[in-house]
């Protein structure tokens, strides 16, 4: 059965990447490393770096600027699932652009935070 047919848009909402915030990078992959056996690569930004063997895939970011975990959930139309959240009383930022594809940071209508994922094609 699929409770998504009457919606106005589908949205799979699998959590899809996630990101650890930490003030210290090699103090974290120390702790992560040997709590999970996670190994890190270098990514896309100063401070930032990839979890490949995470599941999902994962990041820690080094820059110190917020704490607390980031969840990204994947969604089929980036512009359509902002518009939704926006609606729905909460608040998106408008989508950027990666090279691996458009996510926009947003937060429910309590003021969670999360984040919305579109895979480039």
């Amino acid at each position: 059965m699929n409770i998504y047919k009457e919606a106005t848009i589908y949205m799979d909402g699998a959590l899809v990447y996630f990101e650890i915030p930490v003030a210290d990078a090699a103090r974290a992959q120390e702790f992560y490393g040997s709590l999970f056996g996670w190994q890190f690569a270098p990514g896309n930004f100063e401070h930032y770096f990839m979890i490949p063997n995470a599941s999902p895939l994962a990041g820690l970011d080094g820059s110190g600027q917020e704490a607390g975990p980031r969840v990204f959930f994947g969604v089929d139309d980036i512009d359509a699932a902002v518009a939704r959240v926006r609606a729905l009383g909460g608040q998106a930022d408008d989508p950027l652009m990666l090279l691996s594809g458009r996510f926009a940071r947003c937060r429910d209508d309590q003021g969670t935070q999360f984040t919305l994922w579109k895979q480039a094609n």
